[in-house]
């Protein structure tokens, strides 16, 4: 039996596609760091605001990042198989999906904003900008939808510079008309946490705009046209529901578990609702290179059972364990001894928010290696590989019977914030056991484009 793998192809493979991929999101990453710290300079309320009115934003993301997952886990095997006209029909249903839930999502928070931040928080400065920047954020719901689908979609077949581009498109628009918009440069007025929002409106349509025209004037692999968006998918219908339910269901379940996070931190005072959102800043950034090799592996994976190569996949996930496993305690060192850098970044927050933030920070550095192995185990192979529901009814037990439970009794006994921040982490170790245990029983490898819809 080989845990590590000596297959150099294997090694290329992963580190070709991570990278490009940890390039975009790493420039993600920047595009909310940015907002983060320059709506930083005008202190605590606004800050938090943005905090709040991120959480809608977020659970639309996890919902594309669920349509995307389940679209590449099938795809993947698909171009392994050497097959692109499923593959074409499976990304014309989940644009049409994820463009609709993208509207449904701009309707309901830019016509009852307030209402909404006010489940997350009773903080009224905090609420207040939160209303100011959401009504405008929320326009962009349907372009980052429709682009980040189209990202995955070229994933899938090993294109992943294009969503690299089109991420460092949207940081130039963002940061520059951040620059003009927040505080009012070039003669143009001073919008505040509105002129974040609005920077960030311009440069989803921007990088949607790069992204399409990639994808239907460009791209040889897919060769996929316009008109495909609307091509009926007929019993691949079936088959990505079958699939992609638990995939979805899962990543929906942690936008809820994040949600109500955001909702037990979010009745903290301002100044901790600060520290949580510049942790939870770091613990992103962190998430750059993790979602690399997450993204790299779980393609390898794919391709490799699509291929039909049962024991090289067995022999290239001990390898992915022990890598994973390094990632994380190399990750955890970096949290602990970059965290006094990072604050510095942070000069407009108050003292006591900074002080905070420096606690949670050293909580973070612990529970980061758990998160290392056990989601980038459970999510590159254990879902990549087939097993789709898993994942999902893993993270419901634990969210609903382990991390909220936890975290509501702590906050109402008047637990200090490292506390509940640990009670809302917690799982992200104990899944560790689980993780090693489901993934080396090699149950989760399915080939599922020879299975019908």
């Amino acid at each position: 039996m080989t845990w590590i793998t000596k297959d150099k192809s294997f090694y290329k493979n992963v580190f070709t596609l991570a990278i490009p991929i940890s390039l975009q999101h790493l420039i993600t990453f920047l595009v909310g760091f940015a907002d983060n710290v320059m709506v930083g300079r005008l202190g605590d309320d606004a800050v938090s605001g943005v905090y709040l009115g991120g959480q809608l934003q977020f659970l639309l993301q996890q919902l594309v990042v669920g349509l995307g997952s389940a679209l590449l886990i099938l795809t993947a095997q698909y171009w392994g198989k050497g097959d692109t006209t499923p593959i074409r029909r499976l990304i014309g249903l989940v644009i049409r999906i994820g463009a609709l839930s993208a509207i449904l999502m701009s309707l309901a928070t830019g016509l009852f904003p307030e209402q909404i931040l006010s489940l997350f928080s009773d903080e009224a400065g905090a609420i207040r900008e939160g209303v100011a920047y959401l009504r405008i954020q929320s326009l962009s719901y349907l372009f980052f939808a429709v682009s980040q689908i189209l990202i995955y979609a070229m994933r899938s077949v090993e294109t992943t510079r294009v969503g690299m581009m089109a991420s460092l498109v949207t940081l130039v628009f963002n940061v520059v008309f951040n620059e003009l918009l927040i505080f009012g440069r070039l003669g143009l007025p001073a919008m505040g946490v509105r002129g974040a929002a609005m920077a960030t409106l311009i440069a989803r349509i921007m990088e949607c705009a790069a992204v399409a025209i990639y994808v239907f004037l460009i791209d040889q692999k897919l060769q996929m046209r316009l008109r495909e968006i609307f091509a009926p998918a007929g019993k691949l219908v079936g088959h990505y529901l079958r699939y992609g339910l638990p995939v979805i269901a899962g990543d929906l379940v942690w936008a809820v578990n994040l949600m109500c996070q955001g909702a037990i931190v979010g009745h903290f005072t301002a100044d901790v609702i600060t520290a949580v959102s510049v942790t939870n800043t770091m613990n992103s950034l962190i998430y750059v290179w993790l979602n690399g090799l997450w993204g790299g592996v779980s393609i390898v994976i794919g391709k490799t059972i699509g291929a039909g190569k049962r024991e090289k996949v067995k022999e290239y996930a001990r390898t992915v364990q022990l890598m994973f496993l390094g990632v994380g305690v190399l990750s955890g060192a970096l949290v602990f001894f970059g965290k006094e850098l990072f604050l510095l970044m942070y000069q407009g927050i108050s003292a006591e928010a900074t002080t905070t933030a420096r606690l949670l920070m050293t909580v973070l550095s612990c529970t980061i290696v758990g998160t290392c192995y056990q989601a980038c185990c459970l999510g590159s192979l254990v879902k990549a590989g087939g097993d789709t529901s898993f994942v999902f009814k893993n993270d419901t037990i634990f969210v609903f019977l382990v991390v909220l439970p936890s975290a509501i009794i702590a906050s109402r006994l008047g637990a200090p914030i490292w506390v509940v921040f640990l009670c809302l982490k917690i799982d992200q170790l104990l899944k560790c056991i689980v993780a090693v245990i489901k993934v080396n029983r090699f149950r989760w490898i399915r080939e599922l484009a020879n299975e019908k819809g």
